[in-house]
């Protein structure tokens, strides 16, 4: 099974890791994970990263996020989307709408997957607990009006990760996010994805001789390899001895700025960070 990423279009009414079910369920393999949640009434891209993909999930879940936005507006939610409990205020937004970027503080809302006190926020909010996350920075690069009709509004927004368009929508005013979908994450775009698998899936042991896996969706060919994946990164080349120290975790000469891709005949290497010296050290390795 080649290793890469996996672009998966991610319909509404399912959860990121229903998705990675269907995926590991399709391929026959157990190491699959994402990069990036994607909320379940939110559609979409979903980077589902394959074998030793997963080992550079950081560096993917740290790339800039694009999403199209559909605001209710006179309305607020207490999930901040439409599986919340809608109240109807009637007080909709004037125009101009107060569309904020460049840095944002911004506190996650209570129903998100960020972690308070070693929990998921979500689950102490949804057994009646008061959840108060602490406060990040987070950046808006656009965040630009496309329509408004009545008390419904559209929007494009291209935001750091880690920021919570809900909060954006709430932040408006009397509004939340009706319907949300994202577009682009670093490279990657939408339009170059595949819809999940048709059917509902569990967790998937690895294949045995006695029950080997039956691929029932063409994935593989659509897997980008993870050199590729990873191409965003700037590229030192390797040979001979260099390229084996590296997959062995040990620092080869060499100067970047910031994680850089180490490559050889073959392919990556690892990932590596710069070290007084002028030294690169593999952070992360996928020739083990």
């Amino acid at each position: 099974m080649q290793d890469g990423v996996l672009l998966v279009d991610k319909l509404a009414g399912m959860t990121s890791h229903d998705v990675v079910a269907r995926v590991r369920r399709a391929l026959g393999v157990r190491r699959v994970g994402h990069a990036g949640t994607l909320d379940p009434f939110a559609t979409g891209l979903l980077l589902v990263l394959v074998g030793r993909a997963t080992r550079a999930q950081r560096f993917l879940v740290a790339l800039p996020k694009t999403y199209v936005v559909v605001a209710r507006l006179g309305a607020v939610s207490s999930t901040g989307d439409p599986e919340g409990e809608i109240s109807h205020t009637g007080t909709v937004p004037p125009e101009p709408l107060a569309l904020p970027t460049g840095e944002v503080r911004q506190r996650p809302p209570a129903y998100s997957a960020v972690k308070v006190d070693g929990e998921r926020a979500y689950k102490r909010a949804r057994r009646g607990e008061e959840v108060v996350p602490a406060e990040r920075t987070v950046v808006v690069h656009r965040f630009e009006a496309l329509w408004r009709e009545g008390d419904r509004a559209g929007f494009e927004i291209e935001c750091s990760a880690g920021t919570y368009v809900r909060s954006l929508i709430a932040d408006l005013g009397d509004a939340y996010c009706e319907e949300l979908r994202r577009m682009r994450i670093g490279p990657f775009a939408v339009e170059d994805g595949v819809p999940p698998p048709d059917r509902a899936a569990p967790d998937l042991a690895a294949p045995t001789p006695d029950a080997p896996a039956a691929p029932s969706w063409p994935l593989v060919e659509r897997i980008v390899p993870l050199g590729d994946a990873l191409g965003f990164l700037p590229e030192h080349r390797l040979s001979g001895e260099a390229a084996r120290a590296a997959a062995h975790g040990r620092a080869v000469p060499g100067e970047g700025e910031g994680i850089v891709r180490l490559t050889d005949q073959d392919g990556i290497v690892a990932l590596a960070e710069p070290r007084d010296g002028g030294l690169l050290k593999p952070v992360v390795g996928f020739r083990g």
